[in-house]
């Protein structure tokens, strides 16, 4: 599975942005998928998981719950990343992680196998 993550950018505090993963691959469905990100000097940390197509449950980490929706649509192998009400310390670089075994809740980037290339995403205060 190759992933390819866009849609970031520079927005005010307050604003709104859309990631977007879109992944190669007939068995896309099958994956666990997840968002990640990472700011200077600091550890990937978890962002939003969502499960496969089996069940579709999603699960955030409580820095982002109630202002991050992730969802995806395997007709067009794309996961989504809508965040909401940016804050100066939502800035990192944000990738997206494939697990065609895990779940939405495994929140250690070990676990997963493949990775975008990131995408940066800058909110200004």
């Amino acid at each position: 599975v190759q992933l390819q993550a866009s849609g970031g950018g520079l927005v005010q505090a307050g604003g709104s942005l859309r990631l977007s993963c879109a992944a190669s691959g007939r068995t896309f469905g099958s994956y666990a998928m997840a968002w990640f990100r990472q700011a200077p000097g600091t550890e990937r940390e978890f962002v939003a998981g969502i499960d496969n197509w089996r069940s579709g449950k999603s699960y955030y980490a409580d820095s982002v719950k109630g202002r991050f929706i992730i969802s995806r649509d395997n007709t067009k192998n794309t996961v989504y990343l809508q965040m909401n009400s940016l804050k100066p310390e939502d800035t990192a670089v944000y990738y997206c992680g494939a697990d065609h075994y895990g779940t939405c809740f495994a929140v250690d980037h070990i676990e997963y196998e493949y990775w975008g290339q990131g995408t940066q995403v800058t909110v200004s205060s």
